[in-house]
């Protein structure tokens, strides 16, 4: 019995051997097999995986460019929307695309001027009183990508005017409408939010304190 046993372990373990072995050359055939398709690709391919690459670094080259520049890409932006505002004109069409270019913006304009940090939720983190510590206002939304994303989405609605199967038939004037009430009701709710919670999202209009140097300079005078 013990001999019998013995070699039923024999067996189990040659057994298992043997699946392993399979299992490591089904595994090294399936390697192989997709080495053999990544080497088999076309050379267009090749080429246009070259040229997304060479136009993904030159864009970010041009974008690094113009982060120190706010006035020229804003007014690039201004450009752009003139561009695309004349263009449906002319067309008389495209109105549902308008439509969904506000509303995208409109949401971008309330994450740029929110806070990061939602004091309803979290507490407030702006000073409320001339004793606590200055805490700089941080946007929900930074400057630059706010801008980055209201580009993209014109240049996205400027493209989908050349395709007819956007141009939906709708009665411009209730969109235009609707988007004004939506814009008046969103902008008094955020600024009922800022004049509760006493912070102010942009630059002008606030206290300068004067630094080190400047009041040095009004001590020597």
């Amino acid at each position: 019995k013990d001999e019998e046993e013995d070699k039923d372990k024999d067996k189990d373990d040659k057994g298992e051997q043997q699946q392993q072995e399979q299992e490591e050359q089904g595994r090294a055939g399936m390697e192989k097999f997709y080495q053999g398709m990544e080497g088999e690709r076309p050379a267009w391919v090749e080429k246009a995986a070259q040229c997304q690459a060479k136009w993904a670094q030159k864009m970010q080259v041009i974008l690094d460019k113009s982060t120190p520049k706010p006035t020229w890409r804003w007014l690039a932006l201004l450009a752009l929307v003139l561009i695309y505002a004349i263009r449906v004109t002319l067309l008389r069409g495209f109105y549902i695309v308008t439509y969904g270019l506000g509303i995208f913006n409109l949401n971008l304009l309330i994450g740029f001027i929110s806070p990061q940090v939602d004091p309803e939720t979290e507490g407030p983190q702006l000073p409320t009183k001339s004793d606590q510590e200055f805490k700089p206002f941080v946007r929900r939304l930074p400057e630059f990508k706010f801008w980055y994303a209201s580009a993209k989405s014109v240049l996205i609605g400027f493209f989908m005017t050349f395709f007819p199967m956007f141009d939906l038939p709708v009665f411009w004037p209730i969109l235009l409408m609707y988007w004004c009430v939506l814009f008046t009701v969103t902008m008094k709710r955020q600024i009922k939010h800022m004049i509760k919670y006493k912070y102010l999202p942009f630059s002008f209009g606030k206290k300068k304190y004067k630094g080190a140097a400047d009041i040095g300079k009004a001590m020597k005078t």
